[in-house]
């Protein structure tokens, strides 16, 4: 094999490693919101973004370096895919910090979703007006960690797949 192709090979391996990585993690966090009802507050869906944005980019590296495109294209996204964990993962240091009331978050926050009618006529009227829960509260914590807390661990974890990805593509 040469040198080029095992480049493309761990290109290809990195960033399927990673789209996976990524569609867990936000798939586990829409699991939680649609199958265990936890409304998600503004920063919770907040540190979704990088993850939606994530993973098509990832994705395109992963294509890249299956259909044989120059190494550094694959090393690109890659590297861009990284850089949107460290995103994510500081939205997730912000979100913990909320809770754990190191300081205070957004004020589109402030609102929580008990406050909701329970008359039908009044509904579609709320809906648009209504919020989700609070962000300094945390919804579940396992081990002690909210779901914040392993979104930064997540997205640590996802970073250095990626970063590894573009070294070992260089």
């Amino acid at each position: 094999m040469t040198e080029t192709s095992i480049r493309t090979r761990a290109g290809f391996g990195y960033s399927l490693v990673l789209v996976i990585g990524m569609a867990a993690v936000v798939g586990s966090a829409l699991g939680f919101q649609y199958i265990g009802g936890y409304i998600p507050c503004e920063l919770c869906l907040l540190q979704r973004q990088p993850y939606y944005y994530g993973i098509p980019v990832v994705l395109a590296g992963a294509i890249a370096a299956l259909a044989g495109a120059p190494a550094w294209i694959t090393r690109a996204l890659l590297a861009i895919g990284g850089i949107m964990m460290l995103v994510g993962g500081g939205i997730g240091v912000y979100h913990a910090g909320v809770e754990w009331h190191f300081w205070a978050g957004p004020t589109a926050c402030s609102t929580t979703a008990s406050s909701m009618t329970k008359n039908a006529g009044d509904l579609l009227t709320q809906l648009n007006t209504i919020k989700g829960p609070s962000c300094d509260a945390a919804a579940l914590r396992i081990f002690g960690i909210s779901m914040a807390g392993m979104n930064v661990i997540a997205s640590a974890i996802l970073a250095a797949i990626a970063f590894t990805g573009v070294r070992k593509t260089a």
